[in-house]
């Protein structure tokens, strides 16, 4: 088995090649888009572990955005619906949205077919020829001229994890870049040790659609492979990167507990305000399960699967954790905000609870979701043992809703799910964000050992004892139907897809 590891991107201040246009030229009259390479030569590492090999592939693509941002918008109706795509284009100082022709969006990667790159090796034969979609968000962003903004606007992922994504919204800052997909689409992709060179274009219909000048639509780089470093650290750590940036770019939030950071909530006041009769609220909607398999461990057969809650309301879900001295629990409080963002009043919504097992190590809120395994009579037959969580804007869900947060790990409100010398937590669900937890580990996962073969559903359960206000309760349940099979020893797990979506 073969995997791509990917890097980064490219350092702030591109180095642009001789395809490309220099800063100073950027700066003064940019075109619509540029592509770029950051440099005309790269390194691959090769890592053998076992008989898979991970190869290290970074060729450097960025676009670079001229006066204006490169906005895209990608909705879709339903989940039988096709995506609808619009680009909004700036015309004497007044934006409009666009409509895309039809085929150029048909997920939530991006720009289908937006490069076409072709690898040779140094005889000149060509190794492959694969295409790469583009979105224009990316964590490496940063400005590439003096006069850009200070900051962007835009996510930092395309929003196509989720196999339940409504919207998305994809940009690049005036003046910034953004780093152009270059990895193959293949997973056994895999080059030998030598000299290449790759050159990488940027398709005819996308040049004519959003300006990008011909003579600076293709680029090229020289590749050469080498053995990677073959000690176990770093052998172990190419494979994490490999899993976590190329099979699933944000796996280190999604599929495991989020990261803190260090920012803690207000001190609790003396006396609480009451919650507001009206105004802005969260609203949770539970996402059927996906990533549905069977798992056998310790003799035992288990159903794993994705769940995911995400806020489609009008304000950002914060819980606040209050620790009771000398104790392992804390009181939890939801507080809620008017249309400008400020804070008008609270209420005391359950509790948080010390997790100390490892790749824990934090504080769960304990009342935000419920899975729970039902019969054909829908009749509950088992109960996930996640119970408690550390709620993080994970999945970017419907970025097109009003005030959806773009970039929510970049905001006053933040998750801080704390440490054990902690007394205070703040816990956030902003508007358009998910949060998913993969229950993979048995408590978790349902444990169907005993289980008859036949038709059964996973229930995703939001807000189950509702301690939390929002503004709809009728969506806080969603149910995936699977069928069980096979024999006690190898049992099997169908799942019909929903809406065209497979399980």
């Amino acid at each position: 088995m073969r995997k791509l590891l990917t890097y980064g991107a490219a350092a702030g201040v591109l180095v642009l090649t001789g395809a490309g246009v220099g800063i100073a030229q950027a700066a003064s009259d940019p075109p619509p888009l540029q592509f770029v390479a950051a440099t005309n030569q790269v390194t691959a590492e090769r890592y053998v572990w076992g008989d898979e090999v991970y190869l290290s592939f970074d060729l450097g693509l960025h676009v670079i955005a001229g006066k204006n941002p490169f906005e895209i918008w990608a909705k879709r109706t339903g989940y039988d619906k096709p995506i609808a795509a619009s680009r909004v284009v700036v015309q004497n100082g007044k934006s409009k949205k666009v409509a895309l022709p039809a085929g150029m969006v048909t997920d939530f990667s991006g720009l289908k077919d937006f490069t076409t790159i072709t690898i040779k090796d140094a005889a000149g034969t060509v190794v492959t020829t694969y295409k790469t979609s583009f979105c224009g968000n990316t964590w490496g962003s940063a400005r590439t001229r003096p006069d850009a903004p200070a900051t962007t606007p835009y996510p930092t992922q395309c929003g196509d994890y989720n196999p339940f994504t409504l919207g998305a919204v994809w940009g690049v800052q005036a003046g910034w870049d953004a780093t152009v997909t270059d990895v193959p689409p293949v997973e056994n992709f895999d080059l030998p040790n030598g000299d290449y060179s790759a050159t990488a274009t940027v398709n005819p219909v996308y040049q004519q659609l959003f300006g990008i000048p011909a003579n600076q639509s293709t680029v090229s780089v020289g590749v050469t492979v080498v053995d990677g470093d073959t000690g176990e650290k770093a052998l172990k750590s190419a494979k994490a990167a490999s899993t976590n940036e190329a099979d699933n770019p944000n796996a280190g939030v999604q599929v495991s507990e989020f990261q803190p950071s260090l920012r803690a909530p207000a001190k609790r006041p003396a006396t609480l305000a009451a919650k507001p009769a009206g105004g802005p609220r969260p609203d949770l909607r539970s996402l059927p399960a996906w990533g549905i398999d069977v798992s056998q461990e310790d003799g035992k057969s288990y159903v794993n699967f994705g769940a995911t809650v995400w806020n489609g309301g009008t304000s950002p879900l914060v819980v606040d954790g209050f620790r009771r001295t000398g104790t392992e629990l804390m009181d939890a409080y939801q507080y809620f905000f008017d249309a400008k963002g400020n804070q008008v009043g609270s209420v005391q919504a359950g509790t948080m609870e010390w997790d100390n097992r490892e790749g824990h190590k934090h504080w769960h809120f304990t009342d935000f979701a419920q899975y729970n395994l039902l019969g054909a009579d829908s009749k509950q037959v088992e109960r996930s043992g996640k119970e408690a969580f550390c709620l993080a804007n994970t999945d970017a869900v419907d970025y097109t809703i009003t005030n959806a947060k773009w970039r929510p790990d970049n905001t006053d409100l933040s998750t801080s799910c704390g440490a054990n010398t902690t007394i205070a937590v703040r816990e956030v669900l902003d508007i358009g964000n998910g949060d998913t937890y993969t229950q993979y580990r048995p408590g978790q996962s349902f444990d169907i050992t005993d289980l008859a073969n036949g038709t059964y559903y996973i229930q995703v359960l939001a807000n189950p004892a509702n301690k939390l206000a929002e503004l709809d309760t009728t969506n806080n349940s969603a149910l995936r139907q699977i069928v069980l099979g096979g024999t006690p020893e190898a049992r099997t797990v169908t799942v019909p897809p929903l809406n065209g979506i497979p399980g």
